[in-house]
């Protein structure tokens, strides 16, 4: 039987890898399953409640399941792996702090892929497979039919992986939205092996009855997405009732009312007297997260210069874009909100304004409710007898459900010391930290005792705070960037992303040659993901990303677009 090695916990920050000679819990693969298996994470996740996969439970707040990760390599088919009991386990850190008691219990295996990267690194990583890199859900990726058991530490336990996830339709294209996929001559080059970028494009009413016309573009960064959201060219299913609950905002018929807002944006689409513009959603899922953040990193690659260079100009050209950048507009919410402002900073004349939702931090004295720069540990403020928890997420009252430590060592279980877990702590270290002497993303912090790193923070300072970048550049920078810049964030932001704005907003309202002319508005009690209606609730104007911002945009064109361009209807006379 061949040992697998796990990470497990020796001292605060001290890992090490070491066989497990007895392991008492054996996990046997079924021979059909193995092919193509050979390095990956093996997951063992335990829940109480039967009524979905444990899977499908883990999260930052108390009702997560429990879950215990190990990495392994060079799997020989028709091995059993042996689960290393110490491996590092969340919420609990190790399997014998386990209750005895009903449970039921999955395997899973998370599959790794070779990349021999451009700059002379070889890492081992989870690939996407069109899902845009949930583990739980990535096609290939194997796992064993949940088991009810009755646990005791130290007990006999065997397992068999039985189970794959199936592979992904792809959406077909319909008479206004349409998919294309490109090969990323730049994206390939560095990561060692073809790699490709998507997107969902929306095209106007009349695109194909007006050959000649040529559209301004908008570009709705956000999370990966399966087909192009929010438009529906039919009425609300009839079935659907008003039962149907979302946790998430507290209401009922939430599920009709997405649907109503679909059908609705697409009457409004389609109406005489409707702006024509292309709409596009980017699909860029990596082997860290589900999308790159829109920016050239030294562990993810140049995905700015990838969607800004290769992507956008071959849609341009095959819908018939205007392809200048006074023509192409960003917005977004979270991390498409970050995402919208950084490639308007990053790429300041290739786009005439941005208009960012929510951004995920923007200035790093506000990374969430750390400093990167100034504190010492992410996960306390300390004093000279006391440690106080950093919380990591709130409601729109203040109850904290979250802390800080909570939500990393969840990713450490997830996906180890790699950044592989494919979660939000992971991808902003992945795409923010340059690369380490292994080949993965160098920590900001210890990811378990939220030990900073100074040298890693003064980079993600130079290369990736947005504030820093504009206030440094601001002279070469500010008459580039001059009205471009919309900023919109609920001053209860669930995830404290509003602290990082009002620093933002400080330095914008002191600029000077020019002065920003931009917007900052603030949602009153507003959680995230606020987008800029006061007079509207969350739940309704997440949903209308693609005509909020329309009066600022057609501000923008009057401004900036060429006598020939025709302001009535949006297109371009030729």
């Amino acid at each position: 039987m061949k040992k697998i090695c796990g990470l497990f916990l020796l001292a605060l920050s001290i890992w090490s890898c070491t066989p497990e000679t007895n392991s008492s819990i054996q996990i046997s693969i079924d021979p059909g399953l193995s092919a193509e298996l050979s390095d990956g994470r093996l997951l063992l996740i335990f829940s109480k409640d039967g009524e979905q996969e444990p899977r499908f439970g883990i999260s930052d707040n108390a009702e997560t399941n429990q879950v215990f990760g190990m990495d392994f390599e060079n799997y020989q088919a028709g091995e059993t792996l042996s689960f290393d009991p110490n491996s590092f386990g969340y919420p609990m850190e190790k399997l014998s702090d386990l209750p005895e008691g009903e449970y039921y219990v999955q395997a899973f295996i998370q599959k790794y892929d070779t990349f021999k990267r451009a700059d002379g690194h070889t890492v081992k990583l989870p690939m996407d497979q069109g899902e845009g890199r949930k583990w739980n859900i990535a096609p290939k990726n194997i796992y064993s039919t949940p088991q009810k058991i009755t646990f005791a530490p130290g007990q006999k336990l065997s397992l068999t992986i039985d189970q794959i996830i199936p592979e992904i339709p792809q959406p077909e294209d319909t008479e206004y939205i349409k998919h294309i996929k490109m090969k990323s001559d730049l994206l390939s080059e560095f990561w060692g092996r073809d790699m490709y970028l998507g997107a969902h494009v929306l095209l106007p009413e009349g695109f194909e009855e007006n050959p000649t016309a040529h559209y301004p573009l908008m570009i709705f960064h956000g999370h990966f997405p399966s087909d192009f959201g929010g438009f529906r060219t039919s009425p609300p299913d009839p079935d659907l009732g008003e039962d149907d609950y979302s946790a998430r905002f507290g209401i009922y018929g939430y599920a009709k009312m997405q649907q109503q807002e679909a059908y609705d944006f697409y009457k409004k689409w389609t109406s005489a007297d409707f702006k024509r513009f292309i709409i596009i959603e980017i699909q860029h899922a990596n082997p860290y997260y589900d999308d790159s953040y829109a920016v050239n990193s030294e562990n993810l690659g140049p995905y700015g210069d990838a969607i800004t260079y290769e992507l956008i100009p071959h849609i341009e050209k095959q819908f018939r874009g205007i392809g200048e950048g006074w023509a192409r507009f960003l917005y977004g919410g979270s991390t498409g909100g970050w995402e919208a402002l950084a490639a308007q900073v990053k790429y300041p004349e290739e786009y005439n304004g941005c208009f960012a939702a929510c951004p995920d931090p923007i200035d790093f004295r506000a990374y969430m409710l750390v400093n990167i720069y100034e504190d010492e540990n992410a996960y306390y403020e300390a004093g000279e007898f006391k440690k106080t928890l950093r919380p990591g997420h709130r409601d729109y009252l203040g109850n904290v459900d979250a802390y800080l430590i909570d939500m990393n060592h969840k990713e450490l279980a997830l996906g180890g010391d790699k950044s592989r877990s494919g979660d939000q702590m992971d991808v902003w270290q992945a795409v923010f930290s340059p690369v380490g002497a292994d080949g993965y993303p160098q920590p900001i912090w210890d990811r378990y005792t939220g030990e900073i790193n100074p040298q890693v923070a003064a980079y993600w300072r130079e290369n990736y705070d947005l504030r820093h970048i504009m206030e440094r550049d601001w002279e070469t920078l500010g008459p580039k960037l001059e009205g471009k810049i919309h900023i919109y964030c609920g001053d209860m932001d669930n995830y404290y992303l509003n602290n990082a704005v009002y620093l933002t907003e400080e330095f914008l309202e002191q600029t000077q040659n020019p002065y920003y002319g931009g917007e900052v508005a603030y949602g009153d009690r507003a959680e995230h993901c606020w987008n800029g209606d006061p007079n509207l609730p969350n739940y309704i104007t997440r949903l209308r990303y693609n005509t909020m911002y329309l009066d600022e945009i057609e501000d923008r064109l009057r401004a900036a677009a060429p006598p020939s361009f025709n302001q009535d209807n949006w297109t371009l006379i030729k």
